[in-house]
């Protein structure tokens, strides 16, 4: 019976559980869900991963946006759901699904077998690595997006996990600039952000993993602010020429998350008033006789009318998207990068996100003589540059009379 169900599999066959957003149609086979409310759902998921690169910013931000996702209400047959909050175990199986990439795959998981006490236990559920699937077929089916995206995905969550050598966390916020981007020349670790100060603010950059594994010297320890602010203006002088492209790009970006908002919560609107409308029917053909029948049924139309009402309330109104954009608005636009930059209302993390997009990498090193900290800063398509920053000397502060006011 297993061979049978294997060798049905491997020509794409067998009728599998399929997640959310796919159903098995009688006639037609593996197809899309044709609720259009689901599907966007789950386009928005991947498009938020895409700009945000983290699962729980997903999250956050679909959670602001009072975004639902569905849950099965029939005891896992996936035939009925209802709509609740979205959760973050919601955005991790969307996410690590290859089903979304239009991959047919069978034989993810393992059973295994120990002995406890003398006694053979099995124990099911175990997954298997990449690449040793029992059945993997590409472009089996329709995906929402394709198998490199799913790979690229994939990569991003697991260094978000470990923080593995090679690739960049997230932007997560938080009071480092440069958190999770800069690689240490003499070790190859990635250099750990610690908080001094009362209250404890200013961030400070060191690589102290050898001392803590090995008891080995630390290889460096520096200052945050004044390498944050100098890696800060390289940036915003390498944006300068390309400001107002940006600021297009970004609008449009905006406006693109505005309309797949609008959207999603259109449908869910049209969805609510449907059921309010099929409780009112249903509260209309029944017995007025039947008085607890009749009472259950008047309390779900309520229910209905009020999650109506709610959703009417929270809808953003349309003009939003209609605003016209002035090419003469963004004219001095690059010579106010430095002020938009330090502006109050940009968050940490915007600033992370904007400067991981531009810069891939970031090597440093400390040289003791000069007392420099030096930053190679590895621009994406291909460009180096080198940056040194001086290194304050113990009990030296911003706060501290410069040299050049002193002689004066």
């Amino acid at each position: 019976m297993l061979d049978a169900a294997k060798a049905k599999a491997q020509r794409g066959e067998l009728r599998l559980s399929v997640p959310f957003g796919y159903i098995w149609h009688r006639e037609a086979g593996l197809g899309l869900d044709p609720d259009l409310r689901l599907q966007e759902v789950i386009r928005l998921i991947f498009t938020r991963f895409g700009e945000l690169n983290s699962a729980r910013q997903v999250l956050l931000s679909m959670t602001a946006d009072r975004i639902h996702f569905p849950r099965p209400s029939d005891e896992g047959r996936m035939t009925s759901f209802n709509w609740v909050p979205i959760r973050y175990r919601n955005v991790i199986s969307v996410l690590k699904n290859p089903f979304y990439a239009g991959v047919y795959v069978y034989g993810k998981s393992e059973k295994r077998t120990s002995i406890v006490e003398g006694r053979a236990r099995r124990s099911y559920g175990h997954s298997k690595p990449v690449g040793t699937w029992d059945v993997f077929i590409r472009d089996h089916h329709e995906g929402y997006i394709s198998w490199e995206d799913y790979e690229r995905n994939q990569e991003q969550l697991a260094l978000n996990t470990y923080g593995r050598a090679g690739g960049v966390k997230s932007g997560r916020g938080g009071g480092a600039l440069l958190s999770g981007m800069m690689t240490c020349a003499r070790c190859g670790r990635r250099l750990s952000v610690a908080y001094t100060g009362n209250p404890q603010s200013r961030p400070v950059y060191r690589c102290h993993k050898p001392n803590l594994m090995m008891g080995l010297p630390r290889c460096m320890t520096f200052g945050g602010p004044r390498v944050d602010a100098a890696v800060a203006r390289e940036l915003l002088q390498a944006v300068e020429p390309l400001a107002v492209e940006a600021a297009f790009e970004a609008e449009r970006m905006h406006r693109k998350r505005q309309d797949d908002q609008h959207q999603i919560l259109d449908l869910e609107l049209r969805q609510a008033r449907y059921e309010a409308n099929l409780a009112e029917r249903r509260y209309a053909a029944c017995d007025p006789d039947n008085r607890l029948i009749a009472a259950q049924l008047e309390k779900n139309w309520e229910v209905a009318l009020r999650r109506v009402r709610d959703l009417e309330a929270h809808k953003p109104s349309d003009s939003s998207s209609t605003i016209e954009v002035d090419p003469s608005a963004f004219a001095d636009l690059a010579e106010n990068l430095s002020a938009a930059w330090n502006a109050p209302e940009v968050t940490m993390r915007a600033r992370q996100q904007l400067l991981r997009a531009l810069i891939a990498d970031i090597i440093v090193d400390v040289d003791d003589a000069a007392r420099d900290v030096v930053l190679t800063i590895h621009w994406r398509g291909g460009q180096h540059s080198e940056l040194r920053v001086r290194k304050p000397r113990a009990g030296e502060h911003d706060c501290a009379t410069s040299d050049d006011a002193l002689a004066v």
